[in-house]
């Protein structure tokens, strides 16, 4: 039996009469203000349509969502404006189709019987499948993480993830929310890292309209939309003392202050923090607390360096490889086992990602069927790290006679230049995350 339910996000009256006039007699309208609750709903029952009024704050998180759920209801995103681009990108995020606010009866008659017409009869709700199965090992300190992983899935603790960039923590988060009694709720990311600091809380904790000048809509918190689910907090060291001393306390009351906002609102949630730092030597320094460190500290999993555990490193090429031939016609289907051994005496600094990246560079150079040594990048070949120029020849860097922000600027171009203008390369030599370079590149108008 096909539901009957379409829910709508928006706090316009007028869509909600209009939807009424062009709905089947047989459908129910379920209204809510905001996309936090319309996540809550998104969860607790079938529906055969969305429709939610578009806004940076609404389209994209219920659009991510949405794409997630079992069974996937289409969305309608209703845009303040006629924009072909808004469209496209609504388009390109998820959404079946995209209207205009004001529109007609007829118009939104139309659209709706046009997604109606793609719903498909509700799948029955079912844990998603074993995301454990998508980090791939051979070893055995691996096979062990995995099973202590799906262990602490089956409970509700707090989680810590540590181990180096590249070595795969967002995998395993991922791995435990999907393995959890919360697997059917949302599964919500932040990068603590790369938003800017002034705008972190606010990305956590929501804010209410009116709080500030450009408060215009009231905007949850990641903690809000992760109701019911799991919110993972990649790269936690990175966050700053104002916004730790408000996580502390959400952990410990479950409860939500939005910015400008009267009320607490209580969250039922599981937090999964993540760093590739060392948090101890940090809380001796004071740039984390303590406290914080006990709660999130729970139960942690290291995530071993890819050095450590050497057999993984020809099933992961494997994977990789089988995604190029499948998606990019790549020609390479083996290794030699020279080629092999020269892998496996690298050091791999960036891990699995950096694994990833040699095998996207091979698929564009390697014109042979199977890997040899001589088609491998020569800092692998020679597996010695980057030479680090003696101090008594560096020069100093204020002999330049530069501000920092100009160093700063130069810094981020050079990068662009070496990188041919690609924004993961480029981060990867500035040692910076993406969303961390994006930021620095809008700020310093970088294109």
């Amino acid at each position: 039996m096909n539901p009957t339910t379409v829910l709508l996000i928006s706090r316009n009256p007028h869509i909600r009469r209009a939807l009424e006039q062009a709905v089947p007699s047989h459908i129910t309208i379920l209204s809510v203000s905001n996309v936090a609750a319309g996540l809550r709903e998104l969860h607790r029952q079938d529906l055969a349509l969305i429709l939610c009024e578009d806004s940076p704050e609404t389209g994209k998180p219920l659009l991510h969502q949405a794409t997630l759920h079992p069974g996937s209801p289409p969305v309608i995103l209703i845009g303040p404006r006629d924009s072909a681009r808004d469209a496209v990108d609504a388009m390109r995020a998820g959404a079946v189709d995209y209207l205009t606010a004001p529109m007609t009866v007829a118009d939104l008659d139309a659209a709706v019987r046009r997604a109606l017409s793609l719903s498909s009869p509700p799948l029955t709700a079912k844990r998603p499948a074993d995301r454990f199965d998508l980090i791939i090992s051979r070893s055995p300190q691996m096979q062990l993480i995995k099973q202590l992983a799906r262990e602490v899935a089956l409970t509700d603790a707090t989680v810590l993830i540590t181990g180096e960039s590249g070595t795969g923590k967002e995998l395993f988060a991922q791995a435990i929310h999907y393995a959890s009694p919360r697997a059917l709720g949302p599964l919500i990311a932040l990068n603590c890292a790369g938003i800017p600091e002034h705008l972190l809380e606010s990305e956590l904790f929501g804010y209410h309209q009116g709080a500030f000048t450009d408060a215009k809509h009231t905007k949850p918190g990641r903690f809000q939309l992760a109701e019911g689910g799991t919110l993972f907090l990649d790269e936690i060291g990175e966050m700053s003392a104002s916004a730790q001393a408000k996580l502390l306390r959400v952990l410990e009351d479950h409860r939500v202050d939005p910015l400008g906002d009267t009320h607490s609102h209580t969250v039922n949630i599981r937090v999964i923090a993540a760093t590739n730092e060392d948090l101890p030597t940090h809380i001796k320094t004071g740039r984390f607390r303590l406290d914080l460190y006990y709660r999130l500290n729970v139960y942690q999993l290291r995530i071993p360096p890819l050095r450590e555990r050497l057999e993984d490193i020809e099933p992961i090429l494997h994977h990789f490889l089988a995604h190029a031939r499948r998606d990019h016609g790549c020609r390479i289907t083996g290794i030699s086992p020279e080629a092999l051994a020269v892998l496996q005496r690298h050091h791999w600094p960036g891990n699995v990602r950096e694994l990833h990246n040699v095998v996207e560079w091979l698929t564009i150079t390697c014109k042979s069927h199977q890997i040899e040594p001589q088609h491998l990048p020569a800092s692998v070949r020679t597996g010695k790290a980057p030479e680090q120029p003696s101090t008594e020849l560096k020069p100093s860097l204020l002999a330049f006679g530069l501000s920092f922000q100009d160093m700063e600027k130069k810094m981020l171009e050079e990068a662009l230049r070496k990188s041919g203008g690609n924004v993961s390369e480029a981060s990867r030599l500035l040692k910076i995350t993406r969303n961390t370079l994006r930021y620095r590149m809008a700020k310093h108008h970088i294109q």
